[in-house]
């Protein structure tokens, strides 16, 4: 897009499953990514881009955070919880909002109650929230029966 927006990209060395050289693909392409929103186009030399036009090149200086952790374990989950759970609340701080007390969530309180009844059996009544809220419901009742 256009808009300059941080991402963050996590990723770990070891793999829960033998994944052969596909971990190492996907690792590749984290790194590539990170790489070309760090310099964009001006970073390729020779023909990469050569006659690339307009519209295929990356400005480049497009901010990133790599975080590659050795293994994912609960330990390792739980520090990425935290590290984010800090984040929002240093920014809250700085911008003087409860970051933890929104009004969002209360509105998703009150959602809550209607699909509660709702993600019993496959008879429960008849579901009217939007197309993707409903296909969730009907994809945890048909897993939570498996």
């Amino acid at each position: 897009g256009t808009r300059l927006v941080a991402c963050d990209f996590i990723a770990f060395s070891q793999p829960l499953a033998p994944l052969g050289q596909q971990h190492d693909m996907l690792l590749a392409n984290l790194l590539a990514q990170t790489e070309a929103l760090a310099f964009g186009s001006a970073g390729m030399t020779g023909q990469q881009d050569e006659g690339a036009q307009p519209w295929r090149t990356c400005a480049g200086n497009r901010p990133t955070n790599t975080i590659l952790a050795p293994r994912l374990t609960p330990h390792t989950l739980g520090q990425l919880i935290a590290l984010y759970e800090h984040s929002v609340f240093v920014q809250g701080v700085i911008w003087d909002i409860d970051s933890f007390d929104q009004w969002g969530v209360e509105l998703g309180k009150v959602l809550a109650q209607r699909i509660i009844a709702e993600l019993a059996p496959a008879d429960a009544p008849a579901l009217a929230h939007d197309s993707s809220t409903n296909a969730l419901i009907r994809r945890y009742r048909r897993q939570r029966l498996a």
